[in-house]
């Protein structure tokens, strides 16, 4: 959400922003309704006015015996009533048109965001670890005999496609693995557990930009409420509607939860094995911080990120979004990319993005200096990280000729001592 008196003090900077967006002409729309909007309440409280100076004046009339200006006061009077009504109703409804313009309009990119079309023109910061060199022939994931216990015929009987059930060593490393993020979180990063709800209200939605603009992407109940599709809507709505003491900032959490995307626009992308899932797991990092600490936090975040991977022995890559490729809630995003011998590519493993004072502003989530102003907290989020994508990764860097898979060290105590699974998919 934007501030309305931003725009109108500086139109231009607002169009330019937005024309880095790949939008035009939008500052034009937003004055047009914010000069009627004005104009609706203007009218009504100058006719508000002139309604109160007529009733006062309509007892006099009366005392003095002057029926004719005592008929023509009331007269006045009521036909001040209606206009008033009529003036509020069109300034609600310049409201409402001008809040849906400015909910469908994306956060303004910082100036270090660097220009491009798409993904191909995101710019790599560094890399860590080196790909393993195999002396065979890579397989993906799902090809993987260690790996049987991922069963996609069950999950499309049950569910249909993009979605998986998990048996014997690949539940169990899918459970090891968030448990060993959300310790490395809370033990090292400083970050606080959070066991949250993934049924959320609208307003929850709104507040951190799925809803209005994404609906398709989400799913519904039928009694109204909305399948979160990451805990950042949950973690960050925890502020919403509150003002909270500058003492009690940052907040740090992180929470482990289901996530359900409908993937919409995704069809022919990714359609075998686990990496574009209907439901999946993430461990989500979110922190509330103040305006001038979010340039820091986000750097602190991402390192929060890229140590799951560096514990995992994974080689990743980090890389700063452009323009055309920055999600539409962010004023900078950072991916993670982790090396799959499988694809032989670097893919997306986590998003650590700021969103500023973006999502506080929709949410009205403040805090104060004492005695002071209050003022929009910062809000940012990461995947810290995506569990499916992780257990790809492990499984695709850990594959050994025999198809069986060698696990990373850090999850040998989360695994009961076990540091392989067998060709047979039998942990060991």
């Amino acid at each position: 959400m934007h501030d309305i008196r931003a725009i109108r003090e500086n139109p231009d900077a607002f169009e330019a922003a937005m024309t880095r967006r790949g939008l035009s002409g939008v500052s034009g729309d937003i004055l047009a309704l914010d000069a009627a909007r004005r104009a609706a309440i203007h009218a009504a409280e100058t006719a508000k006015a002139e309604q109160n100076a007529a009733s006062k004046q309509v007892g006099a009339a009366r005392a003095s015996g002057d029926e004719a200006e005592f008929a023509r006061l009331r007269a006045l009077v009521a036909a001040k009533k209606s206009e008033i009504t009529a003036q509020e109703d069109a300034a609600r409804g310049e409201d409402a048109r001008l809040t849906a313009l400015l909910l469908g309009l994306p956060n303004i990119m910082q100036d270090s965001v660097p220009d491009g079309a798409d993904e191909d023109d995101n710019r790599e910061l560094h890399r860590w670890g080196t790909p393993p060199v195999l002396d065979f022939d890579p397989k993906e994931h799902f090809d993987l005999p260690a790996a049987r216990g991922l069963d996609f015929a069950t999950a499309a009987k049950l569910s249909g496609s993009r979605f998986v059930v998990l048996r014997g060593a690949m539940a169990r490393l899918h459970r090891g693995l968030a448990q060993f993020m959300l310790d490395l979180h809370t033990t090292e990063h400083g970050l606080t557990e959070t066991i949250t709800p993934v049924l959320v209200r609208e307003e929850a939605m709104v507040g951190t930009n799925q809803l209005p603009k994404f609906a398709e992407d989400s799913y519904q109940t039928t009694n109204g409420w909305w399948l979160i599709p990451t805990a950042e809507v949950t973690l960050t709505n925890s502020l919403r509607e509150d003002i909270i003491d500058a003492a009690d900032l940052p907040l740090r959490m992180t929470a482990h939860t289901q996530c359900f995307r409908s993937e919409a626009g995704s069809a022919g992308k990714d359609t075998s094995g686990m990496l574009r899932q209907h439901q999946f797991e993430k461990v989500e990092m979110v922190s509330i911080v103040r305006p001038e600490e979010s340039e820091a936090e986000h750097a602190r975040m991402l390192r929060c990120a890229e140590t799951v991977l560096e514990r995992l022995g994974l080689a990743y890559r980090t890389v700063v979004l452009c323009s055309g490729d920055t999600g539409f809630g962010a004023t900078k995003t950072f991916d993670i990319e982790v090396w799959l011998p499988g694809q032989q590519k670097f893919r997306e493993i986590s998003s650590v993005s700021n969103c500023m004072a973006f999502q506080a502003r929709r949410m009205n989530a403040r805090f104060r200096d004492g005695g002071g102003k209050p003022e929009y907290v910062h809000t940012l989020n990461g995947s810290g990280l995506a569990v499916g994508r992780a257990l790809i990764a492990v499984l695709e860097n850990g594959q050994t000729a025999d198809g069986g898979v060698v696990l990373p060290q850090a999850l040998v105590v989360y695994l009961g001592g076990k540091s392989r699974i067998t060709p047979d998919g039998v942990l060991v």
